[in-house]
């Protein structure tokens, strides 16, 4: 009786760890910021030139679920991606959402400002692969807006 118990409490408790599992798939506003925080003192830490490679790498340290760091400059140029390198190098000045809105100059708006601040619009969920409603925390340092997105 004593190992059906045993049993019986492990499964629950390992269906238990795999249902929260699910429940996290999807990065929080607060898991955002901190992730841009954690560029930005990678950034500080080593530079421009590492900082953008490793934001910049898919399966690195800041990409986590469908959370992913991407760095503007103050001009528009996507200086750093971590789900699309084809934007890397790309003026976004002009970019538009879903629904044609010019978000990205919202997020130049902040770096321009060095004001930390949220935008709305919809893109392409690299996990998922549809459009969904985003936002996207924005924070300026050393004249780059470092960004991460939640999809809502």
């Amino acid at each position: 009786m004593k190992r059906v118990l045993k049993f019986f409490i492990g499964a629950c408790l390992s269906l238990g760890f795999v249902a929260s599992s699910h429940a996290g798939d999807k990065g929080t506003k607060d898991e955002a910021v901190a992730l841009v925080h954690k560029a930005i003192a990678f950034y500080k830490a080593h530079g421009k030139d590492k900082a953008f490679a490793e934001v910049s790498n898919k399966s690195g340290q800041f990409v986590d679920r469908d959370m992913y760091v991407y760095i503007l400059d103050t001009n528009g140029t996507m200086m750093a991606h971590g789900a699309n390198e084809k934007l890397i190098g790309k003026d976004l000045t002009n970019l538009k959402d879903a629904d044609g809105k010019l978000f990205a100059q919202e997020l130049i708006a902040h770096a321009k400002a060095k004001k930390a601040g949220w935008v709305d619009y919809k893109w392409p969920n690299p996990v998922t692969k549809q459009i969904e409603s985003k936002t996207t925390y924005v924070e300026a340092f050393d004249g780059y807006g470092f960004a991460v997105g939640v999809y809502k």
